[in-house]
């Protein structure tokens, strides 16, 4: 399934998207490292690298559990989005997370590509809840939630461990009654 708006779209990630997704990694580690998640110290259980992670992204979404997420600006990938933790039953939610390439951020992208895919989720897969965890510090990101209208939820302490530590986030929510036009049409007032 491909998701589109202007200029920005979502697409599925795959195995073809291995040597760009490195390029952009490298490129932006330092603008990435505050932010992201790191493995704690400690035996680790599974493999690391894109090809396990694209693997185990794409078995979980398979498994409806997952949508991984290319995103793009004029068909060329600049970041990242995946929706995980996809619960069905009374619940019906799932979390997202993202990366952008620091050369396009501040440009609209993330937030409509937050927005394309909160509405993907409520509309064609029927969710009630979205969540996002954001480093208190990490202001862009926050700039993304508040502008579509995601409510702060409170504070989980030592939440993710990130650049060598567990990290305090703000957690955010957004339910479909809240945007029954849909999450897009906010981006337009």
């Amino acid at each position: 399934m491909r998701l589109s708006n202007g200029r920005v779209g979502l697409r599925p990630l795959t195995m073809r998207d291995a040597s760009r997704w490195a390029e952009l990694r490298r490129t932006n580690a330092a603008w990435l490292a505050p932010w992201e998640s790191t493995r704690p110290p400690g035996p680790s259980p599974r493999r690391t690298g894109y090809r396990a992670m694209t693997r185990d992204l794409i078995r979980h979404g398979r498994a409806g559990h997952a949508l991984p997420f290319v995103v793009t600006y004029d068909a060329v990938m600049v970041g990242q989005l995946t929706v995980t933790g996809i619960t069905w039953g009374s619940a019906r939610w799932a979390q997202m997370g993202y990366w952008i390439d620091q050369g396009h951020a501040g440009r609209g992208i993330m937030p409509t590509s937050v927005a394309m895919a909160c509405d993907h989720c409520f509309g064609t897969m029927g969710l009630h809840r979205i969540e996002i965890a954001i480093r208190p510090e990490n202001v862009a990101s926050l700039r993304i939630v508040q502008k579509l209208g995601f409510t702060q939820v409170g504070l989980a302490p030592r939440y993710l461990h990130i650049n060598g530590m567990w990290r305090d986030h703000l957690l955010f929510g957004l339910t479909a009654e809240e945007v029954p036009y849909g999450v897009q049409a906010r981006l337009k007032q």
